[in-house]
């Protein structure tokens, strides 16, 4: 670790609150319909989104009809994305005639569930990748699909916080707002001029936006080759007599330059954390992310949202030291996970013996497999940190290339449930969750009844909040089990044995169902086995956590306000961040220790030790 390394840490940190006041007041304007700066431009056009659609502005919904709409609103969409996926091949705006997903002349070869997968993957704001992007996608499907999830799925997950916090500030209401309007506010307000500036400054930092077929460059280097299968006079693999494919090397003299409209997909993609990128290796890819400018704005853009809603949720409840609270908890787990991963990432390898891994003003030191030379040691775990805080699952760098420790900690942070920052609005209303629970053990530690901002949080409150708790490592645990035990389907797509391999497994399906979208890229993840588990995994991951949640909110806006006694517990003050930040924490540990223990800490161990798989 460096001075300079730090600096870079603590300076994006004062970005992230410097902006988080002024974003959450706007979007506290947006969200209660207060005039904000933006109406006399975009108030047109919402009012003629409603008039199209046969929109009720002034109608609220109780919150079982805001989640049945929420609900089905994301299964048209899934579906309709499904539907491009499978018939891009026919559409156009495909300038290298990409075949359908799926299809027998897919990159794929034929059906192995991809389309599903990741239909389900944007509509869920999870964008994990299990396909080749560049080779796979068509235009449109980059811009009227992935795009497109890229908004709507960000602005449904702020609807989804609105909502909750409409349910705290609200009292003997039945309501918590409408979903189409605040989905429409969300996308309108808070995602669209945002990332029409963001796409902008991306392109003058040397990032594509065009729709021009790939170019192709001659290579200087004539001595290149690579080993692919032998073939004969009728394009079919030749086989030896033990059946296997016959290999040779063939030469290559020529590299495809892959583009297209990726800066219009590269904000969003941070701003909505979404995290799935145009090209295989995201913003490790020098055309999503050519400089370290673009990589500290779209490292602020990841958190900005998120951070922001921590004071809108301060303002609209009427307790803004509240707001700050949970930005303090949420602030201090950052600074664990980051300094945990710089720490272990700065060590390097033991095993690389006589090679040199101190920092010096000629190299980053330390371990740089993995990682961007023009980004370094610092500014890879910084975003790996910050990208598992939230739900974004950008990359620019490779987890599975971490060290164990360092690997770790992108894991745990996702383990925790994103709530670390989180992703836009998922990472709001799953604090809130722990807050709920924060409070009801406080409550039995004073012997009285648990109060939330003047709210007693009673049984049927803490029962919802426990289905979020559980659904979460109920999904993650019992597809990854039986993923270690079946070597035709499960351990036969892992690069690497032993606790490393259990790793790769453990995180496909945590990023699944924690909305994520990295990855421990050691997977080979596009078969139909895990495109469909991990598919289910992110649906799952996403609804069912949705719902009990809605349910928490919709019972706190009935309720009635009691006065602040000398028993009631402050919610505002740093020994209920303390608190806060001790439940998330072991309720996680708890939960996912025993799994940890198996793979990346006894990983370390085997390390230590001179040993490696």
């Amino acid at each position: 670790m460096t001075f300079n390394g730090w600096l870079q840490i603590l300076f994006f940190f004062v970005i992230i609150l410097l902006v988080t006041k002024p974003l959450g007041i706007f979007m506290a304007h947006v969200f209660n319909r207060e005039k904000t700066f933006l109406d006399p431009v975009l108030r047109p056009i919402e009012r003629l989104i409603y008039k199209l659609t046969g929109v009720n502005e002034e109608r609220e919904m109780r919150w079982t009809e805001y989640a049945a709409t929420m609900l089905l609103f994301s299964v048209v969409s899934m579906l309709v994305l499904y539907l491009i996926q499978r018939l891009q091949g026919h559409l156009p705006f495909n300038p290298q005639n990409l075949p359908g997903v799926d299809s027998t002349a897919s990159s794929t070869g034929g059906f192995v569930g991809s389309a599903f997968n990741t239909a389900a993957s944007f509509t869920t704001n999870t964008n994990w990748q299990s396909y080749v992007p560049e080779v796979t996608m068509s235009y449109l499907t980059q811009m009227a699909g992935l795009a497109y999830h890229n908004f709507v799925s960000a602005a449904v997950g702020i609807a989804l916080a609105i909502a909750f916090i409409r349910g705290i500030a609200r009292r003997e209401m039945e309501t918590l707002g409408n979903f189409w309007v605040d989905m429409t506010r969300a996308a309108l307000w808070v995602c669209l001029p945002f990332c029409i500036v963001g796409a902008l400054v991306l392109v003058a930092g040397g990032i594509p936006q065009n729709l021009r077929p790939y170019d192709k460059a001659q290579l200087v280097d004539k001595g290149i080759t690579v080993e692919v299968d032998k073939k004969d006079a009728n394009g079919n693999v030749v086989n030896d007599s033990q059946g296997n494919p016959v290999k040779e090397n063939q030469p290559v003299t020529e590299q495809t330059i892959a583009q297209g409209p990726v800066a219009s997909q590269e904000f969003i993609k941070e701003w909505g954390t979404n995290g799935g990128g145009f090209f295989n290796t995201n913003s490790a890819h020098p055309f999503e992310n050519p400089t370290p400018l673009t990589n500290f704005l779209e490292m602020i853009a990841i958190f900005a949202v998120s951070a922001g809603l921590t004071y809108t949720l301060g303002r609209m409840t009427g307790s803004q030291k509240h707001g700050w609270a949970i930005f303090a908890a949420m602030a201090v787990l950052f600074f664990v996970g980051v300094a945990v991963a710089y720490w272990a990432e700065s060590k390097g390898n033991p095993l690389l013996a006589g090679v040199d891994q101190t920092a010096s003003a000629a190299q980053s030191g330390g371990n740089m497999e993995g990682k961007e030379v023009r980004f370094g040691l610092a500014n890879s775990a910084l975003w790996a940190t910050i990208t598992t805080d939230a739900s974004c699952g950008a990359v620019n760098s490779m987890h599975d290339s971490f060290t164990p420790l360092g690997g770790m900690v992108p894991l745990a942070n996702i383990m925790l449930s994103e709530v670390v920052f989180g992703g836009v609005g998922a990472g709001m209303y799953g604090i809130l969750i722990y807050v709920v629970l924060a409070v009801f053990i406080a409550g039995l530690m004073v012997g009285r009844t648990p109060e939330y901002l003047g709210k007693k949080i009673e049984s049927y409150d803490v029962k919802m909040a426990m289905l979020v708790v559980l659904v979460f490592p109920l999904v993650i645990l019992i597809f990854a089990a039986i993923s270690v035990v079946f070597p035709t389907f499960g351990t036969s797509q892992i690069a690497n044995p032993g606790p490393h391999g259990l790793s790769e497994i453990l995180y496909a399906f945590t990023e699944g169902a924690g909305n994520n979208g990295s990855a421990f890229a050691g997977i080979s993840a596009n078969t139909l086995w895990y495109n469909t588990t991990i598919g289910i995994t992110m649906l799952v991951g996403r609804f069912m956590m949705i719902i009990p949640m809605l349910a928490v909110a919709g019972n706190l806006a009935k309720k009635k306000i009691v006065p602040p006694s000398l028993g009631t517990f402050p919610v505002t003050t740093p020994l209920f961040t303390t608190l806060l930040v001790s439940v998330i924490v072991i309720v996680g540990a708890l939960t996912f220790f025993p799994a940890l223990s198996l793979g990346p800490i006894v990983e370390h161990l085997l390390m230590q030790a001179g040993k490696t798989f």
